[in-house]
């Protein structure tokens, strides 16, 4: 279960960024990342829930340090977003942004196809740790926002499960001074 928290707090924005041959661009500046992870397996949106439950009531000792290596990778504390998923906010650097790149902290060996279309990019990935797959399409509107879908393929308690990936992605203004 962690595995698909961590899945899906991460693939969704690093996808949505990752293509440096975009014509369009992220402003580099603080953004706010929502992503919403659909499955049709009732125990693993059970699953998702409780954690993020967890996660909100953390002890303050406990709450600190993941704040603080939340802090080294750019982001916030992950929290409920207003459509019931994951909310992250992330600093993006001006050269970040050139790269088109995402402050995600993802573990693992994973590649990446995208291709730039009108008003956005076709996306795909492939991780080898751990295993997860997928593709989608990314779309900008202007370069201080974006929605995605992401259809992924992860193994959850030993079988492989199906999710789709709901993301939108917004800009906030200046980072906050400690980045």
């Amino acid at each position: 279960m962690k595995r698909l928290f961590a899945l899906a707090l991460v693939a969704a924005p690093l996808l949505a960024a990752s293509a440096s041959t975009a014509a369009q661009s992220m402003r580099p500046g603080q953004w706010e990342m929502s992503n919403k992870m659909n499955t049709s397996n009732v125990e693993t949106n059970q699953a998702m829930q409780a954690m993020l439950k967890q996660l909100a009531n953390l002890p303050p000792e406990q709450r600190a340090k993941v704040e603080a290596m939340m802090a080294q990778n750019g982001a916030t504390m992950p929290k409920l977003a207003p459509n019931g998923g994951i909310s992250v906010s992330a600093c993006i650097t001006a050269e970040m942004a050139k790269r088109q790149e995402v402050p995600t902290g993802q573990q693992g060996n994973c590649k990446s196809n995208n291709q730039p279309v009108t008003g956005g990019m076709n996306l795909s990935f492939i991780c080898t740790n751990p295993a997860s797959s997928g593709q989608g399409h990314l779309t900008f509107a202007g370069d201080t926002a974006f929605t995605m879908t992401m259809d992924v393929t992860t193994e959850a308690r030993g079988k492989p499960e199906q999710m789709t990936i709901e993301t939108s992605g917004r800009w906030l203004g200046a980072c906050n001074a400690a980045h």
